[in-house]
């Protein structure tokens, strides 16, 4: 689809296809359905972006809880978003020995048990080792840290769902 035909479409269509960019949280598509058109994706992800970073404490923080567990129990499950799934897979998370299982759910719940939320990082960015290494290195931060650096893991997942959802046209001159 491109970014025209998504600034042609309707409320509910703009919201149905640009939702699933940020994990269970139609308030930002909704949001943003209002300041089209865009004129390309780098606009559409900073309108999309600054709708989160103004949002207010408790909305991000329900933007980070809206995020799975990393080889969480959705993720055992299968019960994952299609996005979340190739996301994980992405990073080598789909096909791990027993004893990496249990080292991410490990790090999960120590990390939950530190900040109340889970941990976020682009996937798509990093291979299992680094993510591993990764609960290790947040650890040691500040919940106020790991609220920054959770957003920001989150807009790099939204520019690459949004790379996967829109093509944009060149136009010659």
């Amino acid at each position: 689809m491109t970014l025209e035909q998504l600034n042609a479409h309707s409320r509910e269509d703009f919201v149905r296809v640009v939702e699933p960019v940020f994990e269970h949280s139609p308030w930002i598509a909704e949001a943003a359905s209002l300041k089209r058109p865009f004129a390309n994706m780098e606009e559409l992800h900073r309108a999309l972006c600054q709708i989160v970073a103004n949002a207010g404490e408790e909305k991000q923080l329900a933007l980070i809880c809206a995020h799975p567990d990393l080889v969480g129990r959705a993720a055992l499950a299968g019960t994952l978003t299609p996005e979340s799934t190739r996301e994980q897979a992405s990073a080598g998370l789909g096909a791990l020995t027993p004893e990496e299982i249990a080292a991410f759910q490990k790090s999960n719940a120590a990390y939950r048990e530190k900040f109340g939320f889970p941990f976020v990082i682009c996937a798509r960015l990093n291979k299992k080792e680094a993510i591993l290494q990764g609960f290790r290195v947040h650890l040691s931060h500040s919940r106020a840290q790991e609220i920054e650096t959770a957003l920001e893991e989150i807009f790099k997942n939204a520019r690459l769902r949004l790379q996967d959802t829109i093509t944009e046209t060149v136009r010659c001159k």
